[in-house]
């Protein structure tokens, strides 16, 4: 008998959708009956390509009052697809499909970052203990870094923990390698031999584009010619709009939201990507940037030090500019560097994190749900 499966997610176009997409595609070729629950989007739009049913759940991404409807709702839907399994996607999701299941059905969770992470003092242990107590209604908690694993166990998170950490297609990556750099720097509006670092990512206070910007000023100390680009949108872009229009800022172009293949495309044309972030599960930027050759310059937190190889990057420490910027310098000063970095970097990447087949975290986790619900 077909397994039903229900994914629920408040997230539809960040990275996270991108992986939720694979898992859905790998469930539904193996025969299951997969349904995601979230709001209209990229992840809607891949999952239905993918042969899965699409039902809306107007989920926002943050706590608020809206979230007695959004538990209301999403009782409705768990009634109506009668799923076998459960597999909840970030704290949101978490939060409320754990406290309609309470474990009656098997229950998946994936923190794609633990939320805990994003509050400080009483707030973060108010979180944590959230997180203890909800252990007891999950199945699984399926990380996408062995960090993420160790700090949830860290915090007292109990109970059964996979490991699968995040992949790239390599075949969507193929077209872009294939495209000359310096024609893409062409089409962007750059100047030929002008130093790029792009830093592509939601913009909030975890990606840490602030702590790029107040880097920059020392970059261009070294590399006056040095330019930046910030893709993405988010709650924070009007105060990082603020911050690069500060005298001492120059040379910072915020392009806006771009899809996906434009994203992958200002990546490759870059000399350096950069991953500021301030707390992360596993980040699919830096392994996508990695796969095309660039070097990557990150924030030394979960799942970053096992994107980022040695050998075809730097880890900086979280929320400091200075180590940042110094990073940064040495590869837009060094192009031979740059390049030497960027494609040992690749070679680890591509061995560590393409997909493989039925050895892909994907077909692992679809191997994963008969034996939860059967058992």
């Amino acid at each position: 008998m077909s397994v039903r499966v229900l994914h629920l997610t408040h997230a539809t176009t960040t990275g996270l959708a991108h992986c939720v997409a694979d898992w859905v595609r790998e469930q539904t070729w193996a025969g299951m009956s997969v349904t995601v629950a979230c709001p209209d989007g990229r992840l809607a739009q891949l999952s239905r390509r993918a042969g899965a049913h699409v039902v809306g759940w107007q989920a926002a991404r943050t706590p608020g009052f809206g979230m007695w409807r959004e538990r209301r709702q999403l009782a409705r839907i768990i009634a109506d697809t009668r799923p076998d399994l459960v597999h909840l996607h970030c704290a949101k999701a978490g939060l409320l499909g754990r406290l309609v299941l309470r474990g009656n059905v098997p229950t998946v969770f994936s923190p794609h970052a633990w939320s805990f992470l994003a509050v400080d003092g009483v707030t973060r242990r108010m979180v944590r203990e959230w997180e203890r107590f909800a252990a007891r209604w999950t199945t699984v908690t399926v990380c996408v870094s062995q960090g993420e694993a160790t700090t949830g166990r860290g915090a007292g998170i109990r109970g059964r923990f996979e490991v699968l950490p995040n992949q790239i297609d390599l075949d969507e990556l193929s077209p872009i390698v294939e495209r000359d750099r310096g024609g893409l720097r062409a089409e962007f509006g750059l100047s030929a031999g002008v130093p790029l670092a792009v830093l592509a990512a939601r913009m909030c206070r975890q990606k840490g584009q602030d702590v790029a910007l107040a880097a920059w000023p020392k970059v261009r100390e070294v590399v006056p010619n040095a330019e930046l680009v910030l893709l993405g949108d988010g709650p924070t872009r009007d105060t990082l709009t603020e911050q690069a229009g500060d005298p001492d800022i120059s040379g910072v172009r915020l392009h806006g939201l771009a899809d996906r293949a434009t994203t992958l495309r200002w990546m490759y044309a870059a000399d350096v990507v950069i991953c500021p972030s301030r707390w992360e599960g596993m980040s699919l930027v830096p392994l996508e940037a990695l796969a095309l050759g660039r070097p990557v310059v990150a924030s030394d937190t979960d799942g970053m030090r096992e994107s980022v190889p040695v050998q075809g990057g730097v880890l900086v420490p979280v929320d400091q500019p200075d180590p940042l910027a110094a990073a940064i310098a040495q590869l837009l000063s060094d192009p031979g560097l740059a390049m030497t970095m960027g494609e040992a970097g690749r070679r680890a990447t591509v061995a560590k994190h393409g997909k493989r087949d039925a050895a892909s975290a994907a077909s692992r986790l679809a191997q994963l749900y008969p034996t939860l619900v059967h058992s």
